[in-house]
């Protein structure tokens, strides 16, 4: 839960007099409300407070503030698409979540894109790649991808309509790989149609628009490095893709799964310690964003019931930590709830995101500025006579 402040306790914890801490909140950077258990008293959002005792911590020299703007600091890129404002996400302006209560995937490209139509995610003409027969349909879809960045549809100048036409058949050609499309219609329902759960079709549909974006993720900001050298939107997806597959990333819901195996073994609470004790942090639990909970996971975890394994993991850790799930854990619910086959949670989170990727993409295509940061050198000492 949200912890408010009184005046004189935010004042204290921020180390300032009440006129630099009303300076704070007429300017946007504390959240302040009227106490409802005291008439003409204010109280003062204690994440915010909290927030901005980090960003001092980090100081203001000028390698300090570099360095911090890679690692959940500064912002470093100017963007329309999406943001994250006192625990909400929201795609130009619009609530992510009250979007997944009603859209398509090709509805949340048409918002992320700004594009005047909702963008059909059309299966590939042709066979995606001629691959083994043993080959993941993970291998399959990077294959997919490389080959169109192989052979990028040439753009003479970043027109909107063509960016918004190739974006969409990539979109499309990276589901083909990850699952085998037939038919026409929403992707969800195609998704859906393809691993026998089209019941549950309108969870998959939630899902994928939850995950379109979430601001400058690493794997968009890979993307958008790529488009800012002037890459074709293939190898801008190629790129965001590669990242994404870290464990650190959209391979996140693995370890997850991992700690749900070792409760079903050991139970809840020597599962958590276990892992605690060999690994550190709980994978899929607390978010630097989200403080006060993943907004994404609490949406998408209150439209179904989770496995019994994953509810009792929900609850003994909030009840141990105050921590709320992430939408790793929410994902892998799902899967279980909707019988999955294997990788489809990493399969969910690349189609969804990929619209995201494209989104940045293009933007950054557009802007015509190319992205080239400096590094602080560390090493041995440079004789520079």
């Amino acid at each position: 839960m949200e912890k408010w402040l009184s005046q004189e306790e935010a004042c204290e914890a921020l180390g300032v007099l009440k006129q630099t801490l009303y300076a704070y909140a007429s300017r946007g950077r504390v959240e302040v409300r009227w106490d409802p258990e005291h008439v003409g008293r204010k109280l003062y959002r204690g994440s915010d407070v909290v927030a901005l005792i980090k960003k001092r911590a980090r100081g203001r020299a000028r390698k300090t503030i570099a360095a911090s703007t890679m690692a959940w600091g500064e912002p470093i890129i100017n963007t329309r698409i999406s943001t994250i404002v006192r625990g909400r996400l929201y795609y130009r302006g619009v609530d992510a979540v009250e979007l997944a209560g009603w859209a398509t995937l090709e509805e949340a490209a048409q918002c992320l894109w700004e594009a005047h139509t909702a963008p059909v995610f059309a299966t590939p003409r042709e066979d995606v790649v001629p691959l083994p027969q043993s080959a993941s349909l993970r291998a399959r879809a990077y294959a997919s991808i490389a080959l169109a960045a192989a052979h990028p549809v040439p753009l003479a100048a970043p027109d909107a309509i063509r960016l918004h036409e190739e974006a969409a058949a990539l979109v499309g050609r990276l589901a083909s790989g990850f699952v085998w499309l037939d038919g026409d219609g929403p992707l969800h329902l195609r998704i859906a149609r393809a691993w026998c759960c089209e019941a549950k079709a309108d969870l998959l549909r939630r899902a994928l628009v939850l995950l379109a974006d979430q601001e400058l993720t690493t794997s968009a900001f890979a993307g958008r490095v790529a488009a800012s050298t002037g890459a074709s939107l293939g190898s801008c997806m190629l790129a965001a893709l590669a990242t994404l597959s870290g464990p650190l990333h959209g391979d996140a819901a693995l370890r997850v799964q991992a700690l749900l195996d070792e409760v079903r073994n050991v139970g809840v609470e020597a599962a958590v310690a276990q892992w605690r004790s060999h690994n550190g942090a709980l994978p899929g639990f607390g978010h630097e964003l989200y403080p006060q909970g993943d907004p994404r996971a609490a949406d998408l975890l209150g439209k179904f019931a989770a496995p019994p394994e994953v509810r009792a993991l929900i609850d003994y850790v909030h009840e141990t930590s105050g921590l709320a799930p992430t939408i790793d854990v929410a994902l892998i619910a799902l899967a279980g709830h909707c019988r999955l086959p294997f990788d489809a949670v990493f399969a969910m989170f690349a189609i969804g995101r990929s619209v995201g990727w494209m989104a940045h993409a293009i933007e950054q295509v557009t802007s015509g500025t190319l992205l080239r940061p400096r590094a602080n050198y560390v090493g041995p000492l440079v004789d520079n006579r």
